[in-house]
């Protein structure tokens, strides 16, 4: 049977003659759909027979190609990630605005000659490989011996889920933020989508965006730098809800009023009267389209994908998925899964695109074997990984760093050459790629953009170790998540403790990734070991996206917590029942946690964030103690004391681990020796909150100082302003080190009590400052210390999310001679002095402004400049744990 089918106008694309049998049916004309017919109508180009049939048809439901694209928002800014993968793919598509890149998709289905079939909605197929049966909207039925599914989610948007989600002022896409003007909007999402809204709204509207985790994720670079830019440009009426959740929705009560919406937010209910809503929360698959052709998914939940093989084939014989309903929801990844399914199809052995950035990761491994393969064979010995979607695991290795160890130096110089040769061998072959793509570009006289001379940043290889050698120390700051796919780990949390052996599919470093203190115990990796080192920013992704592995990590993060309070010597599968058990417990800041006088059944250890304890001395409610991650509090309760004998307060935003009277005498039960040890440390706390008590004036110290944030801090600066003579030295000292820029403001902050909280970098636990950096280049040294490297670009995050005023803009400026040369030869200007004001313009280079704060003056051995400058000893730098010292001293 041959139909003539008339394709609709905007397009233009001719009448062809289609059989109603096809090689390959694709369905969905996004980007990888389009990518595939592409390729298979390459194919059809290159066949030797005269009947100029189509073996292909792209079916589409749309009036028009890529119907995302077209509801994309007018103008938009459309990016070519990641950055690191080429493209490979018969359709032209780079970074663009939203109208060109549909420009270069019809000329594509022009010269490419694709037979496709516009709005020719799928409503079934069935049938097997071979020869499925299609069956259209229209009645119509086509045959084909394959089918590939590309048809995305984003017809299925993800709702609010709250009261009031249906109502006329919620809406859940947005297709041109230009025809709202004046008007008062909440964005809800930190997604890319949600983003690019909210930015396209603020130009004429006053925009609120409401973010539900403490960071931007999941966006791509260009859209994180961009909505950082608008949050701290005050001349934009733009602002971020972090930590915010939707309640409700209220809807207008009269026709032309506005509406509200309700947000529960870390500093408590907040009400926001709206002219509208924009929810963009992501997409759910169309599961029961998807499981009526045969599909199968590995479990319920409404956000869970299709398996797939490594050549995007479903359990379907011949069914292919590909696109965001394959995992892969980027543009880039999409058509380079388009191109290759068809060779798949076709029966040819291509590699995927990042099949070269793997072979590099894995050159220093001890064996030969095809990057599918040791993909296929880590999933499998990752218990954790196991149900994650094959093409998530891939992204998960691809931004992981694959650590080996070898048990001699000869094996490790022969290993760090191989990988070494891999690394220069892809370093050339980018530039080569580079090179050609530039010269392609000036030869078809389109604008280049710098991002299209600047050359992508070079992968890393096998990082090669030696048996025995530190993974990290005991008291580092550093906050990598690490899993072992082969040989072991050891870990000892205590100098004289039992050393536990990790294996295969297990993993540590958690509780530094949760908690934010610094390492607990000494890690070294053992022979033939090989492991995968997450960085932090990958694994808030896992964690945002992925409930099992979110639960995995959880559980075994409380395993630990209570094998090192109570049981020591115990096995983790001794742990597992009654780590069941526990409850993990979430407080706001300034949530009570139990008051004094109550009567208690649990005790809390501190997963995360800091606790304050404290007696009510008359009228007054006296600070006794204040407990950061990893401490134990209100073990009384259990002990034969059940009245609680202080109240606990969350002095920032805080998780515990709550344990009840059960739990708690089973962990006793296995271990004996430990009640000794909880009794000691429980005499020893009792011993510190009475010495307090019997001090109000220093519990009253230890309350201002908890309000004035120090219980997030790891080295703040406090000045004893009996001892102060206010010389300045501290800030003149802090310039000099610094470049004429002092890091210090001695003369601002809070003071109680002659106590003194000065202007300065706290270093706190969980970086403010370090959320969402665009360019990552805010890092916290081992040692603890928080610093900015060169690489800022200075677009001002950081300043905004520091709640203390620590971090400012400045230019950047020519180093500056020492006190010495000031005095004896007048070079520069007066140490410390305003460096805004004595910069001539030959001190101030040719830059923007960046970032600058305190560093702890990590780099000189003497320890930081402006404590060692105070001549009476005022200046001290100290963390939390040392509060209590310092009250006994004064």
């Amino acid at each position: 049977m041959i139909r003539r089918v008339s394709i609709l106008t905007r397009w233009e694309v001719k009448s062809v003659a289609m059989e109603s049998r096809f090689h390959i049916a694709i369905v969905g004309s996004g980007p990888g759909g389009l990518s595939a017919a592409g390729r298979a109508a390459e194919h059809d180009l290159g066949r030797q027979d005269t009947s100029h049939q189509p073996t292909h048809i792209l079916l589409e439901s749309f009036k028009a190609p890529a119907k995302t694209i077209q509801r994309y928002q007018k103008g938009k800014h459309v990016m070519a990630e990641p950055h690191f993968l080429d493209l490979r793919s018969p359709i032209k598509f780079r970074a663009g605005t939203r109208e060109a890149i549909l420009e270069w998709w019809r000329q594509g289905i022009d010269e490419k000659g694709i037979n496709i079939r516009y709005e020719s909605e799928v409503t079934a197929i069935s049938g097997k490989q071979g020869d499925f049966l299609i069956t259209l909207n229209d009645g119509d039925t086509i045959r084909a011996e394959n089918v590939v599914l590309a048809i995305g989610t984003q017809g299925n948007p993800r709702k609010l889920g709250v009261p009031g989600e249906d109502e006329r002022l919620v809406q859940y896409q947005l297709d041109d933020p230009y025809a709202y003007q004046d008007e008062t909007i909440v964005v809800v999402g930190a997604g890319d989508a949600a983003i690019e809204n909210a930015l396209g709204l603020a130009e004429q509207n006053r925009v609120y965006i409401v973010n539900r985790r403490d960071e931007f994720a999941r966006a791509k670079e260009g859209n994180l730098n961009a909505v950082l830019k608008a949050i701290n440009d005050q001349s934009v009426d733009f602002s971020c809800f972090y930590e915010s959740h939707v309640s409700a929705v209220r809807p207008p009560t009269d026709e032309g009023e506005s509406g509200a919406i309700v947000l529960d937010t870390p500093e408590g209910e907040r009400t926001i009267e709206c002219h509208r809503i924009v929810a963009r929360l992501g997409s759910v698959p169309p599961r029961k389209f998807v499981e009526s052709c045969g599909v199968e998914f590995p479990d319920d939940r409404p956000t869970s994908l299709p398996e797939l093989s490594n050549q995007y084939e479903s359990n379907v014989p011949g069914l292919y998925i590909i696109g965001a309903l394959g995992g892969y929801p980027l543009i880039k990844q999409a058509m380079n899964q388009g191109h290759d399914v068809i060779e798949y199809i076709h029966g040819n052995d291509v590699k995927p695109v990042d099949h070269e950035l793997l072979m590099l990761q894995f050159s220093g491994l001890p064996y030969m074997a095809d990057p599918e393969e040791i993909l296929a064979l880590y999933q499998q010995r990752l218990p954790m990984f196991r149900r994650m979607n094959a093409l998530q695991f891939r992204e998960f290795i691809l931004e992981s760093r694959v650590i080996a160890s070898v048990s001699d130096d000869q094996s490790r110089e022969e290993v760090e050459a191989r990988s070494r040769a891999a690394e220069e061998k892809h370093q050339q072959t980018l530039l080569e790629r580079h090179k050609d793509r530039l010269a392609e570009l000036e030869a078809s006289n389109e604008p280049i953009t710098e991002a299209d001379r600047t050359p992508p940043k070079p992968r890393p290889a096998t990082r090669i170790m030696q048996e025995g050698e530190s993974i990290f120390q005991d008291g580092e700051y550093t906050n990598t998540f690490y899993t072992i796919a082969e040989g072991e780990a050891h870990i000892q949390y205590e100098p004289d403790g039992p050393v536990y052996t990790l294996k295969p599919g297990q993993f540590f470093g958690e509780m530094s990734l949760i908690s934010g203190r610094p390492r607990s115990g000494n890690a070294t990796i053992g022979p033939e070991t090989i492991l995968l080192e997450t960085p932090r920013r990958m694994m808030v992704k896992v964690l945002n996206s992925n409930e099992e592995v979110k639960d995995g990590i959880d559980w075994m993060f409380i395993v630990r917590v209570l094998q090192k309070h109570f049981a020591p010597d115990l096995p983790i599968e001794e742990l597992r029942k009654i780590a069941r058990k526990v409850e993990l417990q979430q407080y706001a800041s300034g949530d009570s946690i139990y008051d004094e006088g109550d009567s208690g059944d649990c005790l809390h250890l501190i997963r995360s964030g800091t606790v304050t304890l404290s007696r009510k001395v008359g009228d007054a409610q006296i600070a006794i103690d204040h407990l950061q991650s990893g401490r134990m509090f209100g073990q009384l309760a259990l002990m034969g004391d059940p009245v609680r004998r202080e109240t606990a307060t969350a002095a920032v935003k805080t998780e515990t681990i709550m344990l009840r009277s059960r739990e708690f005498l089973a962990l006793l039960k296995k271990d004996p020796q430990r009640i000794d040890d909880i009794q000691a440390e429980t005499r020893n706390q009792l011993k510190l909150e009475t010495m307090l008590a019997s001090m109000p004036e220093g519990g009253n110290v230890i309350s201002f100082l908890m309000d004035e944030g120090l219980g997030e801090a790891t080295n703040a600066m406090i000045i004893d302003e009996d001892l102060c003579v206010g010389c300045d030295n501290c800030e003149k000292a802090c310039a000099d080190t610094h470049g004429g820029i002092s890091r210090l403001d001695r003369k601002a902050g809070a003071s109680h009590a002659s106590v003194q909280v000065p202007i300065s970098c706290r270093h706190c636990e969980h970086p403010h400052c370090m959320k969402d950096c665009p360019v990552d280049a805010i890092h916290r040294a081992p040692s603890g210390e928080v610093f900015i490297d060169d690489s800022c670009i200075g677009c001002g995050n950081c300043e905004t999310n520091c709640p203390y005023d620590a971090i400012h803009m400045a230019p950047e400026l020519k180093r500056k001679g020492g006190i010495l040369s000031w005095i004896l030869f007048g070079f520069g200007s007066e140490p410390g002095a305003d460096s805004e004001k004595s910069a001539t313009a030959a001190d101030t280079q040719q830059s923007s402004h960046k970032a600058v704060k305190c560093d702890g003056c990590m780099d000189l051995k003497g320890g930081p400049a402006c404590v060692r400058a105070c001549p009476t000893g005022a200046a001290i730098r100290i963390g939390p744990d040392r509060f209590p010292e310092l009250i006994t001293r004064r």
